[in-house]
């Protein structure tokens, strides 16, 4: 059970390092697919259109770096921006959306890329709070299951 804990222990230990030594690399990663997303995005609701939306809605933001990536995708052209890009659904019409001067007065103006990067940097510091304490756990854990071995080898050969 110790060995156990140990390997659950030092692959967590190694995914962190990991994750923090690469985190350029993820932050250009999840830009460059924040692009093929939107150059990919269409009204079908496949789950990358679905994913651009609710990143777009949630954040109140639009497009990789601001509003204006939409106009070199394929369905500005067709529709405009999305209407997951408004500030008022209410308030935004197809020809609105298809006029980017029009249109920065309707949607967010801010790129969703440094929005999503700056909360999840934000939220590390609890992440970080949270994994140190189940660390914190999975050793004692290990020193315990340690003793309890230690423990039952001792007394097995002391029956009688």
């Amino acid at each position: 059970y110790a060995m156990l804990l140990s390997l659950i222990f030092l692959i967590v230990l190694v995914a962190a390092v990991v994750g923090f030594v690469f985190r350029h690399e993820i932050k250009t990663n999840f830009e460059s697919n924040l692009n093929l997303a939107l150059r990919d995005y269409n009204v079908t609701a496949d789950r990358h259109s679905e994913a651009v939306d609710t990143i777009q809605r949630t954040l109140h933001c639009c497009g990789v770096q601001n509003y204006s990536d939409w106009e070199r995708t394929y369905y500005f052209t067709q529709r405009g921006i999305p209407q997951s890009c408004c500030k008022s659904q209410d308030d935004c019409s197809e020809e609105d959306l298809k006029d980017p001067s029009k249109a920065k007065l309707k949607v967010f103006v801010d790129g969703c890329f440094f929005l999503v990067t700056s909360t999840m940097e934000s939220k590390m510091s609890v992440v970080a709070g949270i994994s140190f304490g189940i660390a914190c756990f999975q050793l004692v854990g290990i020193i315990l299951a340690c003793c309890l071995s230690q423990y039952i080898t001792n007394n097995q050969y002391e029956m009688v």
